[in-house]
């Protein structure tokens, strides 16, 4: 019914005034007051849920949260992330686990950002920031490898290879055994050691 009056009304209109409905929305916006982005000088806020670029997490002892199981890369519809995983020895542990990522890539030519590698992490190592200037001059350096996309060490951290600080195995660390809290989720971060 809707189709058949919008038909009539449409029909009804002469064909003349065309262009004029054409350019409705321009005439609309002649007189809008404009406003001028100052992108790179003054950077526009984002949402705090934006997916930007990836992070690999540490664990409050500086230990890499990535245990090497190659599910974010399973998860990636777009084939942009390349984990390789090697065992943890006690010579040297990255990772509180049997294994940690070895080599980490994540080629952000190919990314479409859609966050399916984050849930995918059984140890929330991996999670997203809200930086979002990924452009580059060279196709290379859009190809981010693990020591670009690992957290900062926050001061108490200490660069890995180390033995394990919060525990006496894996369970406590994702139980948060080691910490004054004794719980994650009263660490600093407040969200389970982030």
């Amino acid at each position: 019914m809707t189709a058949t009056r919008a038909t009539a009304r449409r029909a009804a209109m002469p064909s003349f005034l065309d262009p004029i409905a054409g350019f409705g929305v321009t005439f609309a916006n002649i007189f809008k007051k404009k406003v001028t982005e100052q992108y790179p000088e003054e950077p526009h806020p984002v949402a705090p849920r934006f997916h930007g670029r990836h992070q690999l997490n540490r664990h409050p002892d500086g230990l890499e949260k990535c245990v090497g199981c190659e599910l974010c890369a399973w998860a990636c519809p777009a084939d942009a992330i390349y984990v390789e995983g090697a065992p943890n020895t006690e010579d040297e542990r990255f990772s509180p686990g049997e294994r940690y990522g070895r080599v980490y890539q994540i080629n952000y030519l190919r990314c479409i950002l859609c966050g399916l590698c984050i849930e995918a992490c059984p140890t929330r190592a991996l999670t997203m920031t809200n930086e979002y200037e990924l452009a580059d001059a060279t196709r290379e350096s859009l190809i981010y490898e693990k020591k670009d996309l690992l957290a900062p060490l926050l001061p108490g951290m200490e660069e890995p290879p180390h033995p394990m600080r919060l525990g006496d195995d894996e369970r406590d660390y994702y139980l948060g055994a080691g910490l004054p809290g004794g719980s994650l989720q009263n660490s600093t971060t407040g969200e389970g050691g982030q």
